[in-house]
């Protein structure tokens, strides 16, 4: 509405750059019946105002951005650039006397970017785009082209990063012809963008969740129906090829062509900032394409370079050096293992793991381990703007954690996990077996060896060599140990323990817990895990550990290890206390001689060490702070009063723990709080399939003799000894809480 005139005249003094009559022109030449040809001048005129002022954004490090203001991209927006922009974008959903209206794709990439360093520059821009749900999903329409996928891929990832609502992919008009047109370079990209669309959005640490809201969060989507994350999931599943195409591009190796030494300085001024692998596509473009140098510089010409001498003419001859074409890969990878990762864990598991088996990723893996995934760091090595790299956020220590992630969800509970052996090592398992006289596993007879990893040694091997070389301090080693773990979780197998005790895994880890005295958390955890499944039911494994363990001031090292934090270590508590059992109950020299000699197993069977582990796990466990890291303590609990039962011993067990609450002069604090802690297990238990098959599996007690055993210790007759009641004197009784979340 205002006049050219009295724009001219006002910016002279605010110093506007001219760009509210820039936009009064492409108002003008932007109607429904223009050439647009115009509008692409004006737009170029445009492009270079914001495009310096993002880049300056960008290389400052964003370190004054509290003080400083971005005027051009600010004013761009304040009079309405923002909006007309998406505006012009969205012209071909328009038809005018049934035809279609179309603009260049040039036109389009000069919208996307000037849109695209808007966003960088000015806040609140993304956000409002955001809520503009009709733009986004036609957004994803322009990906077809692709000479426009570039901008608009970095466009959707920032608008997805801040959108409050999930989008559905399936609103996204002909998906599968849109994807399954991709080339691998533009599938990879876009799995950057499928990252946000496929995990659930609140999730945050899914451990740290209490199960309290957990479990109401579950009754509130039975009664709605699957997430936005699931509906997203299925919509790419049903795309033809699709997981197959990403197998592809997670397994194939980095082109062998050697850099020249002498690389451009200002693309390595550039890629210093870089975060983006879109960004970094446009530098392979210049490596790889002479022909289209105008697309070289995606968002901004690198610093210092104008547009004439700019690196989109002076480096299309320069090929880029290998370490440059090792991050492009890598970044690329990170993201197609991440949605591999999180397509394992959804609903449709099964199926997924099926096709994973079927199009040989983890061969595939295997044979990119050395070189790639866990190579050893070059001096030049890229890392993301403003990290070290040594920090978690590198490309390379990423790439690693999404890898062991993977292969964590891979082998938990399904027997496709022995597809990370190879032939050999198969062959192993079952003369481990033979020679122990048991039956040979079943899944390892079931699995199709010619999906098996290849070379001399398999995945799992592979693990082990780089688990031990590990630095003490390394962010890696939670990771790797639970990779491990979940290898052996589900029904013990004395075949894969025997496979990993015999590459030293067992003094492995007591070399960490011990010896270099591990302070994380989450390291002592994983290493007490994992040493709790490779030890269950194992005599040669309680051997190896007595002859590691063989002073007692090792043992009290290990003792105050276990003690200095039971929500870590309860479950190697549950796995020894669950052994012993067993091999009291058994004839056998060996198992005699074992029970004789282990310090660990003479500590266990002591009584009042079973209460004093007893007392401490129900008393660092409370209904309202139950998570999914902390039940295992309610459960391992559990597991000592069921095989106090079996020796009829329970009545016994339970006025030891009166007689502890007495002597803490607190009578009932303790009993109380267990009585409200089994009756949310029965609620949370009794509901659910996989929590009890997992119970059952790993500790070998049925499930029927779990929830006997919780009945009768929440019996309500205060004359049966074996119930808690019987223990609570009236005047302490407070058993009838709610489970509601205070």
């Amino acid at each position: 509405q205002f006049t050219e005139t009295f724009l001219a005249e006002r910016d002279k003094q605010s110093k506007w750059s001219g760009i509210p009559q820039l936009l009064l022109k492409l108002y003008a030449t932007s109607h429904l019946h223009s050439d647009f040809i115009e509008c692409q001048n004006i737009l170029k005129e445009i492009s270079p105002l914001l495009s310096m002022e993002a880049m300056a954004f960008v290389t400052e490090e964003r370190k004054l951005t509290q003080e400083t203001t971005y005027p051009n991209t600010y004013i761009f927006d304040l009079f309405g650039g923002v909006d007309l922009l998406v505006e012009i974008l969205m012209r071909p959903t328009i038809s005018i006397r049934g035809q279609k209206l179309k603009i260049s794709d040039e036109m389009s990439k000069d919208c996307l970017s000037i849109l695209y360093n808007t966003c960088v520059c000015t806040e609140g821009v993304t956000k409002r785009l955001a809520e503009k749900n009709d733009f986004v999903i036609f957004l994803f329409t322009l990906m077809t082209s692709k000479k426009t996928f570039l901008q608009t891929a970095t466009l959707i990832e920032d608008i997805l990063g801040v959108k409050k609502e999930m989008i559905r992919l399936d609103e996204v008009p002909n998906l599968s012809s849109l994807v399954s047109n991709f080339d691998q370079q533009q599938l990879a990209n876009f799995c950057r963008i499928l990252a946000v669309t496929i995990s659930e959005m609140d999730t945050g640490n899914d451990d740290k969740h209490t199960l309290l809201a957990k479990n109401a969060q579950q009754k509130k989507s039975l009664s709605l129906g699957p997430s936005a994350a699931e509906i997203n999931q299925a919509a790419l599943l049903s795309i033809p090829g699709f997981v197959e195409r990403l197998c592809k591009l997670a397994t194939r190796k980095v082109s062998e062509s050697t850099g020249t030494a002498s690389f451009l300085q200002e693309l390595e001024e550039w890629y210093t900032w870089l975060d983006n692998a879109l960004v970094l596509d446009a530098l392979m473009r210049v490596a790889n394409e002479e022909s289209e140098h105008n697309q070289a510089s995606i968002v901004f010409p690198p610093p210092g370079a104008s547009e004439e001498n700019g690196l989109a003419h002076t480096s299309t001859r320069t090929q880029l050096p290998q370490s440059m074409k090792i991050m492009h890969e890598i970044m690329y990878k990170l993201e197609v293992l991440y949605v591999l990762c999180v397509l394992l864990m959804g609903r449709q598991r099964n199926q997924v793991h099926r096709m994973i088996a079927e199009f040989k990723l983890i061969p595939g893996l295997n044979n990119l381990f050395d070189k790639l995934i866990w190579r050893k760091h070059s001096a030049s090595a890229l890392v993301l703007h403003g990290h070290n790299q040594n920090c978690d956020c590198s490309p390379d220590i990423t790439l690693k954690i999404q890898f062991l992630r993977l292969l964590q969800s891979f082998s938990d509970h399904h027997e496709n996990k022995y597809l990370l052996l190879n032939n050999q090592e198969l062959n192993e398992l079952s003369a481990i077996s033979l020679k122990a006289n048991i039956p040979e596993v079943e899944a390892v007879l079931n699995t199709d060896r010619s999906l098996v990893c290849d070379g001399k040694r398999g995945l799992l091997t592979r693990l082990l060599q780089v688990m031990k070389k590990e630095p003490a301090e390394s962010s890696f080693r939670f990771w790797q140990a639970r990779a491990v773990e979940s290898f052996l979780r589900g029904t013990t197998s004395y075949a894969d323990q025997m496979f990993l005790l015999k590459r030293g895994l067992l003094e492995h880890i007591l070399y960490c817990i011990v010896d270099s005295e591990c302070k994380s958390r989450d390291v002592l955890q994983s290493y007490f895990d994992l040493l709790g499944e490779l030890m269950k039911f194992n005599v040669d494994a309680f051997k190896r550990f007595n002859k590691y363990i063989n002073t007692d001031a090792k043992f009290q090292v290990f003792l105050k290890q276990i003690n200095s934090s039971l929500v870590d270590s309860n479950m190697l508590v549950r796995c020894v206390t669950l052994s012993l059992d067993r091999f009291e109950n058994q004839v056998d020299m060996k198992v005699a001689e074992v029970l004789s000699e282990c310090r660990l197993l003479a500590y266990i069977s002591q009584v009042p060490t079973q209460m004093s582990f007893l007392f401490r796990l129900i008393n660092i466990i409370h209904v309202q702070t139950l998570t999914q890291e902390n039940v295992s303590c309610l459960n391992t609990s559990l597991v000592i009063l069921m095989l106090a039962r079996r020796k009829e011993r329970l009545p016994l067990y339970l006025r030891l723990l009166q007689r502890m609450e007495h002597s803490k002069k607190y009578p009932g604090f303790l009993l109380n709080n267990f009585h409200n802690l089994l009756r949310f297990w029965q609620q949370h238990y009794l509901h659910k399939d996989k929590d009890s098959t997992c119970l059952e599996n790993s500790s070998c007690i049925s499930f029927s003799y779990w929830k006997e055993t919780v009945s009768i210790l929440l019996n309500p007759d205060r004359q049966s000894p074996s119930a808690l009641v019987s223990y609570i004197e009236e005047p302490y009784m407070d058993i009838d809480r709610d489970f509601t979340e205070e």
